[in-house]
């Protein structure tokens, strides 16, 4: 995958539907929608899956979040070259849940970049898009933490951020992607974003929450095409 592709993400996070083999489950879901819709679709699970989810399905695992810690002596902390060598192809970095200083987020990105990782920035703002850009990750998700988890999409409900925080990439750095995230529940939250000019989305509840996972899955991926 490069940097260009539209992209699918979705965070399983921490969610009881997801424990043990679920996360399996929710993955190959998603590696069936893929293989059909031919879109990019990201699955990002528990760090306690990464592993057993990368070695049963072909489509990317991302972590959730990476630690920059020493490989070696590092008791407790998820470093990149590990997860990598479990076959993850990138992380989320900075997500409104797991916080990380600019400094910290800069030097994650350079390290997954030297990795031939990919990194997907979180953002609360705009502002924060263009200070983020600077540091050139591949994708940035614009996601209002108050939208997070509550079904009012950003793409309906805060469109200028969507767009602002474009025109904020476009200023500082082309290369980097914006996608969205927050609030993304159906088909029309996602053709919405699309056309605001999202290169993507980042789903969690929307997704992990559904009935049916592989037809929420698909309707998603079917707007992705907008």
């Amino acid at each position: 995958m490069t940097k260009r592709d539209k992209l699918f993400v979705v965070n399983f996070k921490n969610y009881s539907e997801v424990s043990g083999v679920k996360s399996i489950k929710l993955a190959q879901a998603a590696e069936y929608v893929a293989d059909r819709s031919r879109v990019k679709i990201v699955v990002a699970p528990p760090p306690g899956s990464l592993a057993v989810v990368a070695s049963n399905v072909r489509i990317p695992v991302f972590a959730q979040h990476l630690d920059n810690s020493n490989l070696g002596n590092a008791t407790g902390f998820m470093v990149p070259e590990i997860a990598r060598s479990y076959g993850v192809a990138g992380s989320l970095i900075n997500h409104s849940e797991h916080r990380l200083s600019p400094k910290l987020i800069e030097r994650l990105v350079a390290r997954l970049r030297s990795l031939n990782m990919i990194s997907v920035v979180c953002a609360r703002t705009p502002i924060e898009v263009r200070k983020f850009a600077a540091f050139d990750p591949d994708y940035i998700a614009i996601e209002p933490p108050k939208l997070i988890g509550t079904g009012i999409a950003v793409s309906k409900a805060k469109p200028s951020v969507i767009t602002r925080s474009i025109d904020a990439v476009n200023d500082v750095n082309r290369d980097v992607s914006v996608i969205c995230g927050a609030g993304i529940v159906d088909g029309s939250d996602v053709s919405a974003a699309i056309r605001l000019g999202s290169r993507g989305i980042l789903v969690a509840s929307g997704i992990v929450k559904a009935s049916n996972w592989k037809a929420k899955i698909q309707e998603l991926a079917n707007a992705m095409k907008t």
